[in-house]
């Protein structure tokens, strides 16, 4: 169970992530992305989180792995030596790493840089979000002060 809904999550991930970056970001498309993708996995994350505190689906916890909880790190080690812990947490970072995308795309659309400049930077923030979102907040801010100051002049 828990390899085919990591496998599911993955993929509507990528979709989305191939959306975001080849496809025209028109209303329609940005709605499939945010509702269709990153809606679906916030949903999917949640009943996933909710059976396995519920205790309704056995996380298939590897042995030996501790005390699961979150208040320690070796309770959080325990959390992702399991099969569903290592599913919902992977769900939680594909959901938070499309929707910082889809804001980085957004913000970079507006602030009219081209998908030559936001396509590495959408890659970075899939592969390793907070750098990828660490180096768009670098390059967007002379953007944003342009913006500022022009906007303060008209």
């Amino acid at each position: 169970m828990w390899d085919m809904l990591f496998s599911i999550t993955n993929f509507a991930a990528l979709a989305g992530w191939v959306m975001l970056a080849f496809l025209p970001r028109r209303p329609f498309v940005t709605s499939v992305i945010m509702y269709g993708i990153v809606a679906l996995l916030c949903l999917a994350y949640t009943l996933m989180f909710a059976a396995l505190l519920s205790g309704s689906v056995d996380p298939q916890a590897v042995p030996g792995a501790g005390e699961a909880g979150f208040t320690t790190l070796d309770g959080i080690m325990a959390l992702f030596d399991s099969r569903a812990g290592a599913t919902i947490g992977w769900t939680h970072y594909l959901a938070f790493d499309l929707f910082v995308g889809l804001w980085i795309a957004g913000d970079a659309d507006s602030k009219r840089f081209s998908r030559v400049w936001q396509v590495p930077i959408l890659f970075v923030t899939l592969m390793a979000g907070p750098v990828g979102l660490l180096i768009w907040l670098a390059v967007r801010e002379p953007a944003a002060r342009r913006a500022a100051k022009a906007k303060a002049a008209s």
